[in-house]
């Protein structure tokens, strides 16, 4: 099948576009990784079977196929493809496109609009696509690698079905490469260890795999076959695909923290080391440890918290890369120590007191008498001072006589201390289970 996206080319211009491009899908079934969506039973197939596309925001990481996946529908369904990158284009650019699409539609035909990065547009931008869509001028399919939920309007959210692109996982990846050997007619020169190498590089990225595969055979020289050191060496590496400030961070954070507080060493270092290698700023893990030293450990173990601040401390003073062990160490720390959330959960249970009860006066008793009138109004009358009495504790009720005896610290009736070696036991054991 011709190319149904591009303009004629010159007689041998093809052969020098990437691979990545003259290895795009030619319809929704030579799509790879995402059956949810293309397979004989995905969503999108049966859309196409209907007869009738709605607007859609495409969610998933780079390089799964939203853009390929979007002008195949449009050629399936006989809709007019008209393409606008968000961060490229204005409210002058959208007024063309709707207004082209309105009479293309007077002819007859109706228009879908991709619009890449769809997120990159302000509330007021992605205001102006709910007109056009409600009347059917446009079918809107959005692409995005940030979470909808938080990016895009609700109004238009309302109006399109989010559809979730997957990572390419090492299958789908593999069947990329083969496509690729075949394209070339050529073999990949890896061996193995190094073609298994490469897919991880990939990071789940199918436009990634084919460009690093495409870098593999202009170093190659003929009958070479490079191992995985050789691999590295040619291509370096990726970078992780992680976004400091959005989804690609918050899912390590929260996998640290979970790690963490499920006392498991090996998952928290792991988390740790990924967040570091993809370029986090270790000031923010050394916070985010103190942190979970004061919410999940707390006065079960009194010296997490002195032990993280020393970590964060000492990478203030060592920097990178030595003050990365001293991160390494305190996450280490935390996930063997015993573990209480009783001052975390009383701080929250005070904080809703406070909040509700207001301004109520403590009891006369414990507060001062500095004048007369406030003596003999009853300030200070009855305290009783804990050091004089037995075992220095009066039993004194100091809560505002509005609110009565409150509970808010109520810590565990097992004791603080854990046998820390039969948890670390317990973790082995779980892992040779697992491991067959």
């Amino acid at each position: 099948m011709n190319d149904l996206f591009a303009p004629s080319e010159p007689e041998g211009m093809a052969a020098r576009r990437p691979l990545a491009d003259r290895l795009r899908p030619q319809a929704l079934t030579e799509v790879a990784g995402q059956a949810h969506l293309t397979g004989a039973d995905g969503v999108l197939t049966r859309m196409i079977a209907s007869g009738s596309l709605g607007s859609m925001i495409f969610w998933g990481p780079p390089g799964t196929g939203k853009t390929t996946v979007a002008r195949l529908l449009s050629g399936e369904a006989g809709l007019a493809f008209e393409q606008i990158s968000a961060i490229f284009s204005g409210v002058a650019d959208l007024k063309k496109v709707f207004d082209t699409a309105r009479q293309r539609r007077m002819g007859g035909r109706q228009t879908l609009l991709f619009v890449d990065e769809i997120h990159r547009f302000n509330r007021a931008q992605q205001d102006s696509f709910l007109p056009v869509m409600e009347d059917g001028t446009i079918v809107l399919v959005g692409a995005t690698t940030e979470n909808p939920s938080f990016e895009l309007n609700a109004a238009l959210l309302s109006r399109a079905r989010v559809l979730t692109f997957k990572p390419h996982d090492e299958e789908s990846l593999g069947e990329l490469l083969r496509r690729a050997e075949a394209a070339e007619d050529k073999p990949l020169p890896l061996d193995d260890g190094a073609r298994a190498a490469l897919l991880r590089m990939a990071d789940g990225d199918g436009r990634a795999v084919l460009t690093l595969a495409e870098e593999v055979w202009r170093a190659a020289r003929p009958g070479e076959v490079f191992g995985q050191d050789d691999l590295f060496r040619i291509v370096q590496r990726r970078a992780p695909v992680y976004d400091k400030a959005q989804d690609g961070h918050y899912n390590l954070i929260s996998a640290l923290h979970k790690s963490v507080r499920g006392s498991d060493p090996d998952a928290a270092l792991y988390y740790l080391c990924r967040m570091l290698d993809a370029g986090e700023d270790p000031l923010f893990l050394g916070r985010r440890l103190v942190r979970m030293a004061v919410e999940d450990i707390g006065l079960a173990d009194p010296q997490a918290l002195v032990v993280c601040n020393a970590a964060k401390d000492a990478y203030d003073f060592l920097g990178s890369p030595e003050g990365e062990l001293a991160l390494a160490q305190a996450c280490v720390y935390l996930a063997t120590a015993p573990k209480s959330n009783a001052v975390y959960t009383a701080f929250k249970a005070a904080t809703r007191a406070a909040k509700e009860n207001g301004s109520l006066l403590p009891p006369k008793h414990i507060l001062n008498a500095p004048t007369k009138l406030m003596k003999s109004e009853g300030y200070n009358d009855g305290y009783r001072y804990d050091h004089d009495e037995p075992d220095a504790f009066s039993g004194q009720d100091y809560f505002p006589e509005k609110m009565g005896r409150q509970t808010f610290y109520d810590p565990p009736e097992r004791g603080f201390e854990r046998d820390i070696r039969k948890r670390l036991e317990w973790w082995a054991k779980l892992r040779r289970e697992r491991n067959g």
